[in-house]
């Protein structure tokens, strides 16, 4: 859970510039990629990312100003990426001319529960992670170099002239 503002700004600075990245690195014909018949498309989980920052402020009865329609996903890689940046500058924005280190410790209601308005923003992060995760997956079984998050990746490896990880 955050304690102060400028903590989860920092996190979720880099946090949102990795999903940028990865976000970036797809294709339109990537977008329908699954990992069995009945599983989230590429395309699907990339949406998600997006539609879930103002979805989560809206649990929390926080009008962002910014709404993006979950079942009305994108078939353009493009517009899913700029859609994504587009939220997050506005929740930037929200957070950052509204939320103080003091609110923090106030509670919300989230999906028939009440958390704490730090605890929104970890939950936020941790979600943005869990699907970037799935992504990547599904990014290398559609024929996609993976940009590094947390280190290089395997290209990015090659590309430094050095053998990749194991």
């Amino acid at each position: 859970m955050y304690n102060k503002i400028n903590d989860f700004l920092a996190d979720w600075k880099f946090e949102s510039e990795t999903t940028v990245k990865i976000l970036s690195a797809l294709t339109d014909k990537s977008l329908t990629q699954k990992v069995y018949d009945e599983g989230r498309t590429l395309g699907y989980l990339s949406w998600h990312l997006a539609v879930t920052i103002s979805e989560m402020f809206e649990q929390a009865k926080i009008n962002l100003g910014i709404k993006l329609d979950e079942l009305n996903e994108p078939d353009s890689s493009k517009e899913i990426l700029d859609s994504y940046k587009k939220v997050n500058d506005v929740l930037v924005k929200y957070l950052s001319e509204n939320w103080k280190d003091e609110n923090l410790p106030e509670e919300l209601p989230m999906y028939g529960q009440t958390w704490k308005k730090g605890a929104v923003l970890d939950s936020l992060i941790k979600h943005q992670t869990h699907h970037r995760g799935q992504i990547t997956v599904l990014m290398r079984q559609a024929g996609l170099a993976v940009p590094g998050i947390y280190g290089p990746s395997k290209e990015e490896w090659k590309n430094m002239g050095m053998k990749e990880a194991k």
